[in-house]
């Protein structure tokens, strides 16, 4: 979204100071490319992950600064916000991350011209039944599969546009509220990721990571990784495999956690969350209005 970030920047030099170093770190006008587009260049994947990284963890730095006395017990993040977990958490810098996140963007474009697929979300249907017609659907080199679990009845598949083709019509019969084949062409968290995925891990052993100083949650098994190999190993698997968001959620849930911080742009998990865990109190913080609203009532 075009113009994300720039009002928090505008209100504190914190989250002006992320925005600047990031365009210092990539070399590129990162700020302006995300502040006032256009939207092509923006929504280009080699400019939307870092630009949604970079908000983030301006807002996570903003909240910071003016919410000391709150300590989140655990974070996570849904795909690319895995990264700004990472961060978050003290596994990886903010530089660090700004490069993966730049890196991520740029495989997953090459990945999408290399070998087209595409993606589609169901709604209200189970993951098995999903999971039975993909494997209908699918054939030896042409493959589509659970991509994200974003919540009960939300489940987004991905794959080669021709299994893709199969699958939809079979997921109608079998009774889905609704099937809707996203404007995309990239196969993100499918089979079809496999040579991003190989890069990408060239990336992660160039970094350096730290064990987390609190809790994180992965996107692939949806449980804790209390150390760098735990990372690296959920990390290394991240592109070709389903983000398990609803599993998260469950096992932040059974660790105790009741209130939820969404930090960047947007509300999209605010809501995932609120349909996983009913009665769990979640905020939005990605703009100043959020942050003065949190001021009078934190949750």
């Amino acid at each position: 979204m075009v113009g994300m970030g720039r009002e928090l920047a505008q209100k504190y030099s914190t989250a002006r100071e992320i925005f600047t170093q990031a365009e210092d770190i990539l070399n590129i006008p990162l700020s302006s490319i995300t502040w006032y587009g256009p939207d092509e260049l923006l929504n280009d994947t080699i400019n939307t992950q870092p630009a949604l990284y970079t908000h983030s963890i301006a807002a996570f730095k903003v909240f910071q600064e003016n919410f000391s006395e709150i300590i989140p017990v655990a974070v996570a993040g849904h795909s690319m916000g895995q990264i700004s977990a990472l961060t978050a958490a003290g596994s990886i810098s903010f530089e660090s991350g700004l490069r993966l996140a730049r890196e991520r963007g740029l495989l997953m474009k090459r990945a999408g011209e290399l070998s087209p697929g595409g993606m589609a979300a169901i709604l209200g249907l189970d993951i098995p039944i999903i999971e039975e017609i993909c494997a209908i659907a699918s054939s030896d080199i042409e493959i589509v599969q659970v991509a994200n679990d974003n919540c009960p009845g939300q489940v987004v598949i991905s794959g080669a546009n021709q299994a893709l083709e199969r699958a939809l019509p079979l997921l109608q019969e079998a009774g889905a509220r609704r099937v809707v084949k996203l404007v995309v062409s990239i196969a993100a968290h499918s089979s079809l990721m496999s040579n991003a995925q190989l890069d990408f891990n060239h990336t992660l052993a160039e970094l350096q990571f730290h064990d987390p100083a609190i809790p994180i949650v992965g996107n692939v098994n949806a449980q804790f990784l209390n150390n760098i190999q735990d990372i690296l190993k959920d990390l290394q698997d991240q592109l070709t495999h389903r983000v398990r968001w609803t599993e998260t959620i469950l096992r932040l849930q059974s660790f105790g956690v009741t209130s939820y911080l969404e930090l960047g742009t947007g509300t999209v998990l605010s809501g995932l969350v609120k349909r996983i865990q009913r009665e769990a109190k979640v905020v939005s913080l990605g703009n100043p209005q959020d942050f003065e609203n949190f001021i009078h009532d934190p949750f």
